[in-house]
């Protein structure tokens, strides 16, 4: 099922963790989620992908409850509700990344600087509250 033109859902459902604990519940959210999926989808990750002309690798997208828990995720993480995808661009920093999200205006929640020499950014989409809140960890 696709998300977007460039996004699938299966390719913001997929999780190793969740395969090798057996966690099923991963691939089975509710419509909401999958509704708030797309809508990440096509406000943001799209209109990415389409501005850089290339792929947007997703290392984490959705996270049902007992798979976020497991992995260590904040009890209130946007990924429980499909808000939110952790996502990586071969060839830039973290902080390259961020920088033409803000440039392209893109109506974001949260995005997050995770770990900038091997990690990710955090993007999340909200359309009851965008607050455009840049943060960084570690």
């Amino acid at each position: 099922m696709n998300l977007s033109e460039n996004f699938t859902l299966n390719e913001l459902l997929r999780s190793d963790t969740a395969n090798r604990m057996k966690i099923v519940e991963q691939y089975t959210p509710s419509q909401a989620v999958i509704e708030n999926l797309r809508k990440l989808c096509v406000n943001v990750l799209q209109p990415l992908r389409n501005h850089l002309g290339r792929s947007i690798r997703v290392t984490s997208g959705f996270r049902c409850k007992r798979l976020n828990a497991h992995i260590g995720g904040a009890r209130n993480s946007q990924h429980t509700e499909g808000k939110s995808a952790d996502i990586e661009v071969d060839g830039m920093t973290n902080q390259d990344l961020m920088k033409v999200i803000i440039a392209l205006n893109l109506p974001f929640d949260q995005l997050i600087n995770e770990y900038e020499r091997n990690g990710w950014v955090h993007v999340s989409f909200d359309d009851k509250r965008n607050r455009k809140q840049v943060l960084k960890i570690g």
